[in-house]
């Protein structure tokens, strides 16, 4: 067994997602950076069994992922070819200023999957403050030509929902959301971005596959009397999504 053969199989173990899953993510990442380039016949199932140090039926799973997703066709007796690319429209970049966190993006539409009253806030990260006594919560799904790139859980505090136009829940960032009201003054506003893996839930509402990269992202706006008024928990696409900083 080759050096490659063990360094891959020792990090396939480290992982409690799926072999197969980790493999369609390697292949994936192969056909993104060109090394398995459109056109090309990629390794054989047995090739790939040897070069990845796992059973032939878990690279024949990952290669039905990549089917699924268009990325390669299948043809008896020739074999496996690269189909297309994911393409490289990074259709949300996450802002990191307060300006541009009021911008909703171009194009993009937002649908409310639930919207639920007088809840309690959870958990989140970040320093800690106060609380509403209660809040309300809209599980929002962002998508652009029909693909959705963003799940976002927004908790507003129930106290300035009434200064909140319901159309605009639909239509605004969760962000603009509150900093359209005259009245509400904000001491502290700030994101957390926290990379990670998509579950179930997450893999369904996004029409990802489980285990998939996501960025979790935590925006936190806290009122001039301490207490925080909005929570927005969003999780992005990881092959979506970009940061830039701007550093000087």
């Amino acid at each position: 067994m080759s050096k490659e053969t063990n360094s891959t199989a020792e990090l396939l173990k480290k992982s409690a997602v799926s072999r197969y899953l980790q493999l369609a993510s390697l292949f994936r990442q192969r056909i993104d950076s060109g090394e398995w380039a459109v056109g090309e016949r990629i390794p054989t199932v047995m090739e790939l069994a040897e070069q990845c140090g796992v059973a032939s039926m878990t690279i024949r799973q990952a290669l039905d992922q990549l089917e699924k997703d268009g990325l390669i066709e299948r043809f008896r007796a020739k074999g496996t070819f690269v189909k297309a690319r994911k393409p490289k429209d990074l259709w949300c970049e996450v802002n990191t200023d307060w300006s541009g966190m009021l911008m909703a993006r171009t194009d993009a539409q937002i649908e409310i999957l639930e919207d639920r009253r007088n809840v309690d806030l959870p958990s989140h990260e970040g320093p800690l403050y106060a609380t509403a006594p209660s809040y309300r919560h809209l599980r929002r799904r962002h998508a652009r030509d029909g693909a959705a790139f963003l799940l976002a859980d927004v908790y507003i505090d129930e106290r300035l929902c009434p200064y909140i136009p319901e159309e605009a829940y639909s239509h605004l960032t969760a962000m603009r959301l509150v900093a359209d009201i005259p009245s509400l003054e904000i001491r502290d506003a700030r994101q957390i971005v926290t990379v990670g893996i998509a579950d179930l839930s997450v893999a369904t509402e996004l029409d990802i596959a489980i285990g998939d990269p996501v960025a979790r992202v935590d925006r936190i706006v806290v009122s001039q009397q301490g207490e925080i008024v909005l929570l927005a928990r969003g999780i992005y696409r990881g092959d979506m999504m970009r940061i830039e900083v701007k550093l000087r």
